[in-house]
Protein backbone atom coordinates (compact mmCIF):
# COMPACT_ATOMS: atom_id res chain seq x y z
CA UNK A 1 0.00 0.00 0.00
CA UNK A 2 1.46 3.82 -1.03
CA UNK A 3 1.25 5.94 2.21
CA UNK A 4 -0.18 9.53 1.33
CA UNK A 5 3.02 11.67 3.05
CA UNK A 6 3.40 15.40 3.75
CA UNK A 7 6.93 16.62 3.88
CA UNK A 8 7.90 19.87 5.89
CA UNK A 9 11.28 20.95 6.96
CA UNK A 10 11.85 18.36 9.91
CA UNK A 11 8.79 15.69 9.50
CA UNK A 12 7.56 13.36 7.59
CA UNK A 13 2.92 13.61 8.07
CA UNK A 14 2.01 9.85 7.34
CA UNK A 15 -2.17 10.40 6.67
CA UNK A 16 -3.91 7.63 8.51
CA UNK A 17 -7.62 6.97 7.55
CA UNK A 18 -10.08 3.69 8.13
CA UNK A 19 -8.07 2.09 5.24
CA UNK A 20 -4.78 2.50 6.04
CA UNK A 21 -5.79 1.02 9.75
CA UNK A 22 -7.58 -1.77 7.80
CA UNK A 23 -4.02 -2.70 6.25
CA UNK A 24 -1.85 -1.92 9.41
CA UNK A 25 -3.61 -4.27 10.98
CA UNK A 26 -4.06 -6.96 8.87
CA UNK A 27 -0.48 -6.86 7.68
CA UNK A 28 1.64 -5.66 10.67
CA UNK A 29 2.63 -7.25 13.63
CA UNK A 30 2.33 -5.82 16.87
CA UNK A 31 5.97 -4.30 16.56
CA UNK A 32 5.68 -3.10 13.62
CA UNK A 33 2.37 -1.08 14.78
CA UNK A 34 3.83 0.33 17.79
CA UNK A 35 6.69 1.64 15.41
CA UNK A 36 4.19 2.67 12.80
CA UNK A 37 1.88 4.37 15.22
CA UNK A 38 5.28 5.32 17.90
CA UNK A 39 3.25 3.99 20.74
CA UNK A 40 4.13 1.47 23.61
CA UNK A 41 2.43 -1.72 23.98
CA UNK A 42 0.20 -0.32 26.37
CA UNK A 43 -0.82 2.48 24.10
CA UNK A 44 -1.39 -0.10 21.82
CA UNK A 45 -4.78 -1.26 22.76
CA UNK A 46 -6.23 2.40 22.51
CA UNK A 47 -5.51 2.34 19.01
CA UNK A 48 -7.08 -1.01 18.18
CA UNK A 49 -10.13 0.40 20.09
CA UNK A 50 -10.04 2.95 16.87
CA UNK A 51 -9.54 0.30 14.36
CA UNK A 52 -12.09 -2.15 15.82
CA UNK A 53 -14.73 0.70 16.06
CA UNK A 54 -14.08 2.59 12.83
CA UNK A 55 -12.90 5.98 12.07
CA UNK A 56 -16.20 6.93 10.98
CA UNK A 57 -19.80 7.22 12.24
CA UNK A 58 -23.08 9.04 10.75
CA UNK A 59 -21.84 12.83 9.25
CA UNK A 60 -18.70 12.33 11.46
CA UNK A 61 -15.41 11.24 10.96
CA UNK A 62 -11.49 11.72 12.09
CA UNK A 63 -8.64 11.93 10.08
CA UNK A 64 -4.84 12.19 11.63
CA UNK A 65 -0.86 11.90 10.53
CA UNK A 66 1.65 10.19 12.24
CA UNK A 67 4.76 13.13 12.47
CA UNK A 68 7.85 11.19 11.84
CA UNK A 69 11.28 12.80 12.95
CA UNK A 70 13.02 12.95 9.77
CA UNK A 71 16.70 12.69 11.12
CA UNK A 72 15.84 9.65 13.31
CA UNK A 73 13.02 8.26 10.96
CA UNK A 74 10.41 7.80 14.35
CA UNK A 75 7.13 8.35 14.77
CA UNK A 76 7.00 11.37 17.54
CA UNK A 77 3.45 11.92 17.61
CA UNK A 78 0.79 13.30 15.82
CA UNK A 79 -2.19 15.44 14.81
CA UNK A 80 -5.58 15.80 12.72
CA UNK A 81 -9.07 16.39 13.07
CA UNK A 82 -12.23 14.67 14.82
CA UNK A 83 -15.28 14.72 14.79
CA UNK A 84 -15.40 16.35 11.80
CA UNK A 85 -18.72 17.12 10.84
CA UNK A 86 -18.92 16.29 6.44
CA UNK A 87 -22.26 18.06 6.20
CA UNK A 88 -21.06 20.98 8.24
CA UNK A 89 -17.69 21.74 7.05
CA UNK A 90 -16.39 21.90 10.33
CA UNK A 91 -13.73 19.73 12.44
CA UNK A 92 -12.15 20.04 15.96
CA UNK A 93 -7.90 19.82 15.20
CA UNK A 94 -6.34 17.84 17.62
CA UNK A 95 -2.05 17.29 18.18
CA UNK A 96 0.29 16.11 20.28
CA UNK A 97 3.85 14.63 20.92
CA UNK A 98 4.42 10.89 22.39
CA UNK A 99 7.26 12.35 24.64
CA UNK A 100 8.54 15.64 26.37
CA UNK A 101 11.70 15.92 24.80
CA UNK A 102 10.24 17.01 21.19
CA UNK A 103 8.27 19.95 23.30
CA UNK A 104 9.48 23.67 22.96
CA UNK A 105 11.36 22.98 19.56
CA UNK A 106 8.26 24.26 17.36
CA UNK A 107 7.48 20.81 16.31
CA UNK A 108 3.56 21.42 16.36
CA UNK A 109 3.83 24.47 14.82
CA UNK A 110 5.46 22.84 12.11
CA UNK A 111 2.80 20.42 11.55
CA UNK A 112 0.03 22.72 12.34
CA UNK A 113 2.08 25.18 9.30
CA UNK A 114 1.07 22.15 6.78
CA UNK A 115 -2.47 20.73 8.83
CA UNK A 116 -4.80 23.74 9.36
CA UNK A 117 -4.22 25.00 5.18
CA UNK A 118 -4.79 20.78 4.37
CA UNK A 119 -8.12 21.54 6.76
CA UNK A 120 -9.79 24.15 4.18
CA UNK A 121 -7.91 22.89 1.39
CA UNK A 122 -8.48 19.28 1.46
CA UNK A 123 -11.09 18.70 3.64
CA UNK A 124 -13.59 21.62 2.53
CA UNK A 125 -13.83 22.98 6.30
CA UNK A 126 -14.70 25.93 6.60
CA UNK A 127 -14.41 26.28 10.72
CA UNK A 128 -12.11 24.85 12.66
CA UNK A 129 -12.25 24.44 16.26
CA UNK A 130 -9.85 23.90 18.87
CA UNK A 131 -10.31 22.94 22.50
CA UNK A 132 -7.50 22.95 25.68
CA UNK A 133 -7.16 22.78 29.26
CA UNK A 134 -7.40 26.60 30.69
CA UNK A 135 -4.05 25.64 32.17
CA UNK A 136 -2.35 24.90 28.95
CA UNK A 137 -0.23 27.70 27.83
CA UNK A 138 1.57 26.59 25.41
CA UNK A 139 -1.12 25.28 23.28
CA UNK A 140 -3.21 28.27 23.85
CA UNK A 141 -0.68 30.13 22.68
CA UNK A 142 0.34 28.22 19.36
CA UNK A 143 -4.02 28.48 18.67
CA UNK A 144 -3.27 32.33 19.04
CA UNK A 145 -0.34 32.30 16.63
CA UNK A 146 -2.11 30.37 13.73
CA UNK A 147 -5.25 33.24 14.56
CA UNK A 148 -7.81 31.13 16.45
CA UNK A 149 -10.30 32.94 18.37
CA UNK A 150 -10.57 32.18 21.92
CA UNK A 151 -14.73 31.82 22.08
CA UNK A 152 -15.38 31.15 25.71
CA UNK A 153 -15.09 28.39 28.26
CA UNK A 154 -16.80 24.85 28.64
CA UNK A 155 -17.30 24.43 31.87
CA UNK A 156 -16.83 21.25 33.40
CA UNK A 157 -16.31 19.95 30.00
CA UNK A 158 -13.74 16.92 30.04
CA UNK A 159 -13.13 14.56 33.34
CA UNK A 160 -9.17 14.30 34.16
CA UNK A 161 -7.89 12.10 36.60
CA UNK A 162 -11.94 11.82 38.27
CA UNK A 163 -12.13 16.09 38.00
CA UNK A 164 -14.10 17.87 36.04
CA UNK A 165 -12.17 20.51 34.15
CA UNK A 166 -12.81 23.15 32.33
CA UNK A 167 -11.79 23.95 28.76
CA UNK A 168 -11.57 26.84 26.23
CA UNK A 169 -12.66 26.77 23.20
CA UNK A 170 -10.91 28.30 20.10
CA UNK A 171 -11.75 28.88 16.12
CA UNK A 172 -10.72 29.82 13.27
CA UNK A 173 -12.78 30.19 9.88
CA UNK A 174 -10.98 29.79 6.56
CA UNK A 175 -11.61 33.74 5.38
CA UNK A 176 -9.55 34.77 9.07
CA UNK A 177 -6.67 32.22 8.06
CA UNK A 178 -3.67 34.42 6.10
CA UNK A 179 -0.71 32.40 7.56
Amino acid sequence: MQFTKLHTTRLVLTLVTQKVLDYVYAQYTDAQLMEFFGLASEALEQERYKHTNGLCTFNKTILYFTLTDKNTGKVIGYCGYHTWYTDHNRAEIFYGLHNDAYKQQGIITEALNTIIPYGFNEMKLHRIEAMTATYNIASNKTLTKFGFIQEGVLREHYLVDGVMEDSLMFSLLKHEYTL
